[in-house]
């Protein structure tokens, strides 16, 4: 397939995501254009090849696939909400970050207005986008992702479809970003603890990444044991758990440190130990965060 018969792209949004999907899509020989409502961010572009389209509405009409990437849906519908008579018949592939049920509303909006829905997850920065590196998540209906999944292939990496349910590649998001964050104000918890203590960042993080690299095994022992409801101890218990997190309570708050993340996840262990299940493996928090939430 030659460059000319490589299927129009267009993209909507041009914050550093959106234009590193524009560029990668340029490279790969896509005819693109974009639109930015600050129209001078299209200039890098422009200059590599791309077309800058002066309305939403004309955008849409120059491709059969559509890439929305901005903050939020409702930013989406803003943007899209005015062009919806041109985007009918086409493929809108919404790669904005939000909630699930967002996913599910925003595929039935498409649905009502004649528009194939694609909803994305893209799991690695800005600079990975058209590398081997890039993982970009997908769901929606199986005949839209067959249709679109070669062009979509050209943001690099990985692309995987995860089923039809509109809604699934944003739960993973959510559900990666919730490890993600948490596994990252634990670190600069961590940090600050250290600090107080006259232990430098620098002479910490050698042991800090010692501590992250024993959760690979970890993460697969836990969801082998949740998906089988198998929580029997082997080795360490909730009840463990619960005591090392009061003791790093009592150290940070002894510095004047705040405590909150940490007192959260140490009262969801309390509650797993009041109900008895303090000698059970820590994959039975699953259970009590659910019972929380109810």
């Amino acid at each position: 397939m030659t460059d000319r018969d490589l299927s129009p792209v267009t993209v909507l949004g041009l914050g550093p995501m959106g234009r590193a999907l524009a560029g990668a899509l340029l490279a790969a020989g896509h005819p693109t254009t974009v639109w930015n409502r600050t129209a001078a961010r299209a200039d890098p572009l422009v200059a590599r090849g791309a077309r800058r389209a002066p309305t939403v509405e004309e955008a849409v009409r120059a491709s059969p696939l559509v890439l929305a990437c901005v903050i939020d849906y409702a930013a989406v519908r803003a943007v899209v909400e005015p062009a919806v008579e041109a985007l009918a018949g086409r493929t809108l592939a919404n790669l904005t970050a939000d909630t699930p049920q967002r996913a599910r509303a925003m595929a039935a909006w498409a649905a009502r207005q004649g528009v194939d829905y694609l909803d994305g997850a893209i799991m690695t920065p800005a600079p990975t986008i058209g590398g081997s590196a890039a993982l970009v998540l997908y769901s929606g209906p199986e005949r839209v992702w067959h249709a679109q999944r070669d062009t979509l292939r050209s943001l690099g990496g990985s692309a995987d479809w995860l089923g039809p349910d509109p809604a699934r590649a944003a739960a993973h998001d959510v559900a990666l970003l919730d490890v993600f964050w948490t596994a990252m104000s634990g670190i600069a918890h961590a940090f600050a603890l250290a600090r107080a203590e006259g232990i430098t960042a620098t002479e910490l993080a050698p042991y800090a990444k010692g501590i992250s690299g024993l959760l690979p095994d970890l993460v697969d022992d836990l969801a082998g044991r949740i998906d089988v409801g198998n929580h029997a101890a082997d080795v360490s218990t909730i009840a463990s758990a619960a005591a090392t997190m009061a003791h790093i309570v009592e150290a940070a708050e002894g510095h004047g440190i705040d405590t909150g993340t940490l007192r959260a996840a140490n009262a969801v262990a309390a509650r797993a130990v009041d109900a008895g299940h303090g000698a059970d493996d820590f994959s039975r928090l699953v259970r009590v965060y659910a019972e929380t939430a109810a």
